[in-house]
């Protein structure tokens, strides 16, 4: 299983990576399949049935709007945040739905299932059917396993949740492989991952990717730093990131730039502004997954802002490292936060970005997988309980304690030599025997926790 860097970084939409910009890309995949088997004529009636955890949080997450942009071809990375639900509120009310050149009767009611039972192989199960003219039906199942990742039946069933077999030069499946391999060749990480890059792209072009999204990031923060008001949904959660960003411009005031406490609030003002963002349903670059995905630009922004040497080199070696991070948390247990709760989410994106921030600091092959594994590590049990379904509380506030860990966690590594107690791998590995443990109700489900616990307080 070959995954690549922009696999783990991609421009999508939120609220969810697992919920919403998944639903959506399996969507527009059935779509593709339908024009590819010339069956898009023969058309009359679509149906979408969401099962399990996409059931169980499909509104709050707008799983069942993505499913309906999906249908009428669009995909995450290039659909229009802000034209979502005017274009799902159209369908709903005109009864009519246009999938390829044509359109077809959709009632939204009957069309569009979310059914409280799960599907074999993942919890975010979901079945697409198109009624065709000639009285057969074309069916297909799909599961969103993370991050955006879209497998379908036959791929879950065989158990090979990637079809990319491309061969790497320095393929490997455990950090302790990839520490190996790193002694062997006298790489570093984010050496070693951008020659298993140039198996799919050129240097440059890789660089030239790194470099869009990473400015899709930065446009998110600032996007997140200008907007006001209340969140939608229903829970009337108030952006804070606005407000921050002016007390923390304005001179004069406690914990200016330059002092520990400073750089703190920076951090947490990042990545609020970007799950802001995210809970608004804006244009987002899941790492690896929308509920996480304050992390990681929090951590490089807090770099780049701080470190007046930092550079675009710094940038790319960053992503490369955390992506190795990311590849291993994925390949071994998951990020998944339907499948292991938020220490697959929260806990990878804190590895992932300790990870890089350790990278460009200069740290060693032993000193970056340190810094991940103290990131995992103290984020291990983690639950998703989302109140009200939303990616809100407490998903907001905890991208911002947890960018502040990652820093934390690379610190702590770079004053050490590399040599520690626990693996990353044993930590992965505990990630996913936690996760298999932990009752249903914890994971993405807002049937436990804090979800439940709110309402009853």
């Amino acid at each position: 299983m070959a995954i690549s860097v922009f696999d783990m970084f991609k421009i999508g939409i939120g609220p969810s990576s697992s919920h919403t910009v998944g639903p959506m890309r399996a969507a527009a995949l059935f779509v593709d399949q339908l024009h590819a088997q010339g069956l898009s004529a023969l058309v009359e009636r679509v149906e979408a049935r969401l099962y399990g955890s996409l059931s169980a949080t499909g509104i709050g997450h707008g799983s069942d709007r993505a499913t309906l942009m999906g249908l009428m071809g669009e995909w995450p990375d290039k659909v229009d945040p802000a034209a979502v639900a005017p274009r799902v509120d159209a369908v709903i009310e005109a009864g009519r739905l246009r999938l390829g050149e044509h359109e077809i009767n959709f009632d939204w009611q009957r069309d569009m299932r979310l059914i409280d039972e799960s599907l074999p192989y993942h919890p975010n199960g979901m079945t697409l059917l198109a009624y065709l003219k000639n009285g057969q039906v074309h069916e297909q199942t799909y599961y969103s396993v993370g991050g955006g990742f879209v497998v379908d039946a036959e791929q879950a069933a065989s158990g090979v949740l990637d079809s990319d077999t491309t061969v790497l030069p320095y393929d490997f499946f455990s950090a302790a492989q990839l520490l190996q391999l790193c002694k062997q060749t006298g790489m570093s990480v984010s050496e070693l991952m951008m020659e298993n890059e140039k198996v799919w792209r050129s240097e440059a072009e890789i660089r030239e990717r790194v470099a869009v999204i990473w400015q899709a990031m930065q446009r998110c923060v600032d996007k997140g730093m200008s907007e006001q008001g209340i969140l939608p949904g229903g829970l009337k959660v108030r952006r804070r990131a606005y407000r921050l960003h002016q007390n923390l411009m304005e001179v004069g005031k406690p914990n200016v730039i330059g002092s520990t406490l400073s750089a703190m609030e920076w951090v947490n003002l990042f990545a609020l502004a970007v799950n802001e963002e995210n809970a608004a349903g804006g244009r987002m670059v899941t790492a690896p997954t929308n509920g996480a995905a304050g992390i990681i630009p929090a951590v490089l922004h807090y770099y780049m802002k701080f470190n007046p040497d930092a550079s675009a080199d710094d940038v790319v070696k960053f992503f490369l490292a955390a992506a190795a991070v990311g590849i291993l948390c994925k390949k071994n247990a998951s990020i998944s936060g339907a499948e292991v709760g938020c220490q697959g989410e929260v806990g990878s994106a804190c590895a992932m970005a300790a990870a890089g921030l350790a990278e460009v600091l200069g740290a060693s092959p032993e000193q970056v997988e340190n810094a991940a594994e103290i990131g995992l590590e103290h984020n291990l049990g983690l639950t998703c309980d989302p109140v009200g379904g939303l990616v809100q509380v407490p998903c907001i506030e905890r991208n911002a304690i947890a960018a502040v860990k990652a820093i934390n966690a690379a610190q702590m590594a770079l004053r050490g030599d590399g040599e520690h107690f626990i693996s990353l791998d044993h930590a992965i590995r505990t990630m996913r025997d936690t996760g298999a443990d932990m009752h249903d109700k914890y994971k993405e489900t807002s049937r436990g926790g804090l979800a439940v616990n709110l309402v009853e307080c």
